[in-house]
């Protein structure tokens, strides 16, 4: 949660992890800027490591942004991939990886529910010769590292699949699983949907020794513009909302459609710990609370009234165990600057969950907008003033292996030094 799906919004949808590509992206990216040197009492006068701090990253294999490398690749060179990632994570210091395994219905593991992943063959529904969440959690488990599983709750088909639907996939045999734009939904008003959902959910963790379970920010999806009339096209959910009123249903469209997602999100949270007792479930939504939760001078996409995910109130209601808020703006942005989105996220968390934002470490490239390493290295210290203790998550995978401006190397000399 979490991604190159990040890289076309401007002060409207972003994402992810995290990510997933192309994903939405941060908001204002018209006005990113080159990052500004450190201010005193940022990363050039960091705090002292906290003994315990939660450092992860994400590792989105939808268009294959950080595993595999590309799809096709033999089952042996699909493992060493899988062990170098884990050793590069421990070199650097990290303790935790949040590994997808469901991209769109789809599976990057062993299932009799949904068909193989086309990101490991090429072809969905081929069997790549083993089982990569197995080798995924034997290798972490092997360096130390926590591996928690990261599903996309309702996306059905991503926009950068070549394959063929498998016979199995739920797009070619159920209704409630909808066209809108260039990809397959499944209608979050569809009781079934949330049913296939939650199959899933179970029988990953009632089958794999997972730390937890992870949903992005990809509920109702990010909204599209029809090309010939500029206006937003409305999810096409009607027979299911007339079913709904039908019944006598009466919230509104839109509190009905947040009711759908607040129904999975916290009964997936029930049934991971009736079927894994200590797991933690996770959400990465995006970074801009709603409307009426924003510190004075943030603006910007609204998941609330767009999404439907009304996050403060999973966070009030105890629905998660940490909460990852893609928080993929620099400092220097005013209407979404980093550190009054952290404590915004702060305030409207009265059980105390932990908050591990999401880093957009990713933003580190070869483009003229590009950050530089110094503006992590400055967003960890905040999180650590703010919660020390707490940790953070990285999107993704990519930028530390590839070491981008040496991100890798000023995190493990830096923020990092201490275990």
């Amino acid at each position: 949660m979490k991604r190159r799906d990040l890289l076309s919004l401007a002060s409207v949808p972003l994402l992810s992890a995290c990510a997933t590509a192309p994903a939405p992206v941060p908001p204002g990216e018209a006005a990113l800027a080159a990052t500004p040197p450190a201010p005193a009492g940022s990363a050039a006068t960091a705090l002292a490591p906290p003994p315990r701090e939660w450092r992860a990253a994400w590792i989105a294999t939808v268009a294959n942004i950080d595993w595999p490398s590309k799809p096709g690749l033999s089952a042996e060179a699909q493992q060493a991939e899988i062990k170098s990632l884990c050793d590069i994570a421990v070199r650097i210091g990290l303790n935790a990886l949040i590994l997808q395994v469901r991209t769109s219905a789809d599976a990057l593991y062993e299932s009799k529910l949904e068909p193989w992943s086309e990101y490991l063959t090429g072809t969905q529904g081929q069997h790549p010769g083993y089982d990569p969440l197995a080798v995924w959690l034997a290798e972490a488990r092997a360096r130390g590292l926590e591996l928690h599983a990261w599903i996309n709750p309702y996306r059905a088909r991503h926009s950068t699949a070549k394959s063929a639907l498998a016979e199995t996939h739920i797009g070619r045999s159920r209704d409630w699983v909808k066209r809108y734009g260039d990809q397959l939904w499944m209608d979050p008003g569809e009781p079934a949907a949330a049913e296939q959902t939650l199959a899933v959910a179970r029988d990953i963790l009632s089958r794999y020794a997972v730390d937890g379970i992870h949903i992005d920010d990809y509920f109702y999806p990010y909204p599209i513009n029809d090309p010939a009339t500029k206006q937003e096209v409305d999810f096409p959910d009607e027979p299911s909302w007339q079913r709904y009123t039908a019944k006598g249903g009466s919230l509104s469209r839109h509190d009905w459609r947040r009711y759908n997602v607040n129904t999975l999100v916290q009964r997936l949270y029930a049934l991971a710990h009736e079927v894994r007792p200590g797991t933690r479930v996770g959400v990465s939504p995006f970074g801009i609370p709603k409307p009426d939760a924003r510190p004075a001078g943030i603006s910007g996409f609204s998941q609330y009234d767009k999404l439907y995910a009304d996050v403060e109130l999973w966070l009030r209601e105890g629905w998660m165990d940490y909460l990852a808020p893609q928080l993929y703006w620099p400092r220097s942005q005013t209407a979404q600057s980093f550190e009054p989105l952290l404590q915004a996220w702060r305030a409207s968390n009265p059980l105390g969950r932990p908050i591990h934002p999401g880093l957009f470490t990713s933003r580190i490239n070869d483009t003229d907008k590009s950050w530089q390493p110094d503006e992590v290295l400055a967003q960890i210290d905040i999180i650590r003033r703010a919660s020390p203790g707490s940790g953070h998550i990285h999107f993704s995978m990519a930028a530390l292996s590839q070491n981008r401006k040496g991100i890798a190397d000023a995190l493990r000399s830096g923020p990092y030094a201490a275990p």
